[in-house]
Protein backbone atom coordinates (compact mmCIF):
# COMPACT_ATOMS: atom_id res chain seq x y z
CA UNK A 1 0.00 0.00 0.00
CA UNK A 2 1.03 3.41 -0.78
CA UNK A 3 0.42 6.29 1.28
CA UNK A 4 1.96 9.28 3.38
CA UNK A 5 3.96 7.88 6.82
CA UNK A 6 6.32 8.76 8.74
CA UNK A 7 9.93 6.77 9.05
CA UNK A 8 8.90 3.60 11.66
CA UNK A 9 11.80 4.74 13.99
CA UNK A 10 9.84 8.25 14.35
CA UNK A 11 7.60 8.00 17.68
CA UNK A 12 4.93 10.74 17.87
CA UNK A 13 5.69 13.13 21.12
CA UNK A 14 4.60 12.03 24.58
CA UNK A 15 3.01 15.40 25.53
CA UNK A 16 0.48 15.09 22.29
CA UNK A 17 -3.38 14.40 23.68
CA UNK A 18 -4.57 13.69 20.20
CA UNK A 19 -3.76 10.50 18.64
CA UNK A 20 -2.62 11.23 15.05
CA UNK A 21 -3.67 7.40 14.13
CA UNK A 22 -6.44 5.19 15.69
CA UNK A 23 -6.76 1.88 15.31
CA UNK A 24 -9.71 0.10 16.19
CA UNK A 25 -10.56 -4.02 16.62
CA UNK A 26 -14.46 -3.65 16.08
CA UNK A 27 -15.88 -6.90 18.28
CA UNK A 28 -19.60 -7.68 19.69
CA UNK A 29 -21.43 -7.73 16.83
CA UNK A 30 -22.67 -11.75 17.27
CA UNK A 31 -22.73 -10.83 20.80
CA UNK A 32 -25.01 -8.00 20.41
CA UNK A 33 -27.36 -9.66 17.78
CA UNK A 34 -27.87 -12.79 20.26
CA UNK A 35 -28.99 -10.75 23.00
CA UNK A 36 -31.64 -9.50 21.27
CA UNK A 37 -32.68 -12.89 19.16
CA UNK A 38 -31.18 -12.01 15.98
CA UNK A 39 -29.13 -13.02 12.94
CA UNK A 40 -25.43 -12.55 13.23
CA UNK A 41 -25.65 -10.50 10.19
CA UNK A 42 -28.43 -8.65 12.12
CA UNK A 43 -25.42 -7.45 14.24
CA UNK A 44 -22.79 -6.96 11.77
CA UNK A 45 -25.63 -4.19 9.89
CA UNK A 46 -25.89 -2.66 13.19
CA UNK A 47 -22.10 -2.45 13.52
CA UNK A 48 -22.55 -0.73 10.15
CA UNK A 49 -24.09 2.72 12.39
CA UNK A 50 -21.37 2.49 14.88
CA UNK A 51 -18.87 2.74 11.58
CA UNK A 52 -20.75 5.72 10.36
CA UNK A 53 -20.39 7.36 14.24
CA UNK A 54 -16.95 6.73 14.77
CA UNK A 55 -16.13 8.15 11.23
CA UNK A 56 -17.92 11.22 11.63
CA UNK A 57 -16.40 11.92 15.29
CA UNK A 58 -13.15 11.03 14.30
CA UNK A 59 -12.97 13.30 11.29
CA UNK A 60 -14.85 16.00 14.24
CA UNK A 61 -12.17 15.05 16.43
CA UNK A 62 -8.82 15.74 14.15
CA UNK A 63 -7.53 12.42 13.90
CA UNK A 64 -5.33 12.28 10.85
CA UNK A 65 -5.70 7.99 10.29
CA UNK A 66 -8.58 6.05 11.49
CA UNK A 67 -7.76 1.98 11.16
CA UNK A 68 -11.17 -0.40 11.24
CA UNK A 69 -10.56 -4.21 11.64
CA UNK A 70 -13.19 -4.97 9.39
CA UNK A 71 -12.29 -8.79 8.49
CA UNK A 72 -9.29 -10.93 9.22
CA UNK A 73 -7.41 -13.59 7.73
CA UNK A 74 -9.07 -16.22 10.43
CA UNK A 75 -12.66 -14.91 9.98
CA UNK A 76 -12.84 -16.94 6.85
CA UNK A 77 -13.15 -20.14 9.69
CA UNK A 78 -16.44 -18.72 10.32
CA UNK A 79 -19.96 -20.24 9.06
CA UNK A 80 -19.73 -20.40 5.55
CA UNK A 81 -23.23 -18.46 5.24
CA UNK A 82 -21.94 -15.63 8.00
CA UNK A 83 -18.42 -15.18 5.95
CA UNK A 84 -21.16 -14.65 2.39
CA UNK A 85 -23.41 -12.28 4.07
CA UNK A 86 -20.29 -10.15 5.39
CA UNK A 87 -19.07 -10.07 1.60
CA UNK A 88 -22.64 -8.83 0.62
CA UNK A 89 -21.93 -6.44 3.46
CA UNK A 90 -18.93 -4.86 2.18
CA UNK A 91 -20.42 -4.61 -1.14
CA UNK A 92 -23.38 -2.74 0.33
CA UNK A 93 -21.32 -0.75 2.38
CA UNK A 94 -18.96 0.33 -0.46
CA UNK A 95 -21.66 1.46 -2.69
CA UNK A 96 -23.47 3.21 0.14
CA UNK A 97 -20.91 4.94 2.35
CA UNK A 98 -17.98 5.81 -0.83
CA UNK A 99 -19.97 9.15 -2.14
CA UNK A 100 -20.49 10.00 1.46
CA UNK A 101 -16.84 9.77 2.44
CA UNK A 102 -15.66 12.03 -0.88
CA UNK A 103 -18.16 14.24 0.23
CA UNK A 104 -16.96 15.03 3.40
CA UNK A 105 -12.92 15.10 2.44
CA UNK A 106 -12.00 11.42 3.37
CA UNK A 107 -9.90 8.98 1.70
CA UNK A 108 -10.73 5.71 1.95
CA UNK A 109 -7.99 2.42 1.82
CA UNK A 110 -8.32 -1.13 1.74
CA UNK A 111 -5.56 -3.22 3.06
CA UNK A 112 -5.44 -7.12 3.15
CA UNK A 113 -4.65 -9.86 0.49
CA UNK A 114 -7.33 -8.77 -1.91
CA UNK A 115 -6.62 -12.51 -3.80
CA UNK A 116 -9.48 -14.46 -1.93
CA UNK A 117 -12.05 -11.52 -2.21
CA UNK A 118 -14.15 -11.84 -5.76
CA UNK A 119 -13.40 -10.06 -8.51
CA UNK A 120 -16.00 -7.69 -8.61
CA UNK A 121 -15.60 -6.56 -4.90
CA UNK A 122 -11.93 -6.42 -5.80
CA UNK A 123 -13.07 -3.75 -8.19
CA UNK A 124 -15.44 -1.61 -6.29
CA UNK A 125 -12.39 -1.15 -3.84
CA UNK A 126 -10.13 -0.16 -6.51
CA UNK A 127 -13.07 2.11 -7.73
CA UNK A 128 -13.08 3.80 -4.23
CA UNK A 129 -9.89 4.07 -3.47
CA UNK A 130 -9.35 6.17 -7.17
CA UNK A 131 -12.51 8.26 -6.57
CA UNK A 132 -10.96 9.56 -3.03
CA UNK A 133 -7.22 9.05 -3.35
CA UNK A 134 -6.94 12.82 -3.56
CA UNK A 135 -9.14 13.93 -0.83
CA UNK A 136 -7.50 15.36 2.41
CA UNK A 137 -8.84 14.93 5.70
CA UNK A 138 -9.37 11.75 7.52
CA UNK A 139 -7.50 8.86 6.08
CA UNK A 140 -9.92 5.87 6.76
CA UNK A 141 -8.01 2.64 6.68
CA UNK A 142 -10.24 -1.02 6.57
CA UNK A 143 -8.43 -3.78 6.98
CA UNK A 144 -10.34 -6.74 5.06
CA UNK A 145 -8.89 -10.16 4.72
CA UNK A 146 -6.01 -8.90 6.71
CA UNK A 147 -3.42 -10.69 9.16
CA UNK A 148 -0.38 -9.09 10.94
CA UNK A 149 1.68 -12.42 10.48
CA UNK A 150 0.61 -12.35 6.68
CA UNK A 151 1.92 -8.06 6.53
CA UNK A 152 5.27 -9.51 7.88
CA UNK A 153 5.49 -12.34 6.37
CA UNK A 154 4.63 -10.67 2.55
CA UNK A 155 7.26 -7.81 3.42
CA UNK A 156 9.75 -9.80 3.95
CA UNK A 157 9.59 -12.18 1.21
CA UNK A 158 10.08 -8.82 -1.21
CA UNK A 159 12.64 -7.77 0.51
CA UNK A 160 14.14 -11.24 0.25
CA UNK A 161 13.37 -11.22 -3.33
CA UNK A 162 15.02 -7.74 -3.89
CA UNK A 163 18.20 -8.73 -2.11
CA UNK A 164 18.29 -12.11 -4.28
CA UNK A 165 17.79 -9.86 -7.48
CA UNK A 166 21.00 -7.87 -6.14
CA UNK A 167 19.40 -4.60 -5.39
CA UNK A 168 20.81 -4.99 -2.33
CA UNK A 169 22.96 -7.04 0.35
CA UNK A 170 21.21 -8.86 3.05
CA UNK A 171 22.78 -7.42 5.63
CA UNK A 172 21.45 -3.90 4.78
CA UNK A 173 17.82 -4.65 5.47
CA UNK A 174 16.83 -2.27 8.07
CA UNK A 175 13.61 -1.68 10.35
CA UNK A 176 12.82 0.86 7.61
CA UNK A 177 13.11 -1.04 5.01
CA UNK A 178 10.69 -3.66 6.34
CA UNK A 179 8.39 -1.12 7.56
CA UNK A 180 8.17 0.26 3.59
CA UNK A 181 7.28 -3.08 2.51
CA UNK A 182 4.20 -3.60 4.41
CA UNK A 183 0.64 -3.16 3.08
CA UNK A 184 0.03 -1.52 5.80
CA UNK A 185 2.28 1.35 5.29
CA UNK A 186 1.28 4.15 7.22
CA UNK A 187 2.11 6.27 10.59
CA UNK A 188 2.58 3.77 13.75
CA UNK A 189 -0.58 3.39 15.56
CA UNK A 190 -1.11 5.74 18.64
CA UNK A 191 -3.93 4.24 19.98
CA UNK A 192 -5.98 0.89 19.54
CA UNK A 193 -8.97 0.28 20.89
CA UNK A 194 -10.79 -2.94 21.19
CA UNK A 195 -14.26 -3.03 22.22
CA UNK A 196 -16.71 -6.07 23.86
CA UNK A 197 -14.53 -6.57 26.85
CA UNK A 198 -12.03 -8.55 24.63
CA UNK A 199 -8.14 -8.17 25.66
CA UNK A 200 -6.38 -9.25 22.82
CA UNK A 201 -5.26 -7.83 19.78
CA UNK A 202 -5.82 -10.78 17.64
CA UNK A 203 -3.22 -10.68 14.68
CA UNK A 204 -4.12 -7.01 13.90
CA UNK A 205 -1.36 -4.57 13.01
CA UNK A 206 1.77 -6.52 14.87
CA UNK A 207 4.40 -3.83 13.18
CA UNK A 208 2.34 -0.89 14.00
CA UNK A 209 1.07 -1.36 17.31
CA UNK A 210 4.53 -1.47 18.61
CA UNK A 211 3.97 1.51 20.74
CA UNK A 212 0.16 1.89 20.51
CA UNK A 213 -1.46 2.66 23.78
CA UNK A 214 -4.48 -0.42 24.45
CA UNK A 215 -7.83 0.86 25.39
CA UNK A 216 -10.13 -2.40 26.13
CA UNK A 217 -14.36 -0.82 25.81
CA UNK A 218 -16.62 -3.27 27.62
CA UNK A 219 -19.13 -2.00 25.15
CA UNK A 220 -20.39 -4.42 22.03
CA UNK A 221 -19.40 -2.54 18.75
CA UNK A 222 -22.88 -1.14 17.76
CA UNK A 223 -23.29 0.02 21.02
CA UNK A 224 -19.91 2.16 20.31
CA UNK A 225 -20.66 5.65 19.45
CA UNK A 226 -19.25 9.13 19.85
CA UNK A 227 -19.18 9.39 23.22
CA UNK A 228 -17.63 5.67 23.69
CA UNK A 229 -14.88 7.27 21.25
CA UNK A 230 -14.61 10.65 23.09
CA UNK A 231 -13.96 8.17 26.35
CA UNK A 232 -11.18 6.50 24.57
CA UNK A 233 -9.48 9.79 23.26
CA UNK A 234 -9.55 10.80 27.20
CA UNK A 235 -7.97 8.23 28.56
CA UNK A 236 -5.20 8.33 25.95
CA UNK A 237 -4.71 12.20 26.69
CA UNK A 238 -4.20 11.49 30.21
CA UNK A 239 -1.56 8.67 29.62
CA UNK A 240 2.47 9.55 29.66
CA UNK A 241 4.25 7.94 26.59
CA UNK A 242 7.52 7.61 27.39
CA UNK A 243 9.00 5.61 24.17
CA UNK A 244 11.76 4.27 26.71
CA UNK A 245 12.45 7.78 28.52
CA UNK A 246 12.56 8.16 31.75
CA UNK A 247 9.40 10.12 33.93
CA UNK A 248 12.23 12.86 34.62
CA UNK A 249 13.49 12.80 31.31
CA UNK A 250 9.41 13.16 29.81
CA UNK A 251 8.77 16.56 32.47
CA UNK A 252 12.20 17.93 30.71
CA UNK A 253 10.98 18.04 27.33
CA UNK A 254 7.38 19.07 28.38
CA UNK A 255 9.28 22.06 30.05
Amino acid sequence: MSSDSHPVDEVPSASSPLPGHVAIIMDGNNRWARARGLSAIRGHHAGVGAVRAVVRRAAERGVGTLTLFAFSSENWRRPRDEVSALMELFVLALKREVGKLHRNNIRLSIVGDRSALHASLVRLIEKAEAKTRDNTGLHLIVAANYGGRWDIAQAARHLAERAAAGEFPPDQISEQMLASEMEMHVPEVDLCIRTSGEQRISNFLLWQLAYAELFFSPVLWPDFGAEAFDEALGAYASRTRRFGKTDEQIEVERA
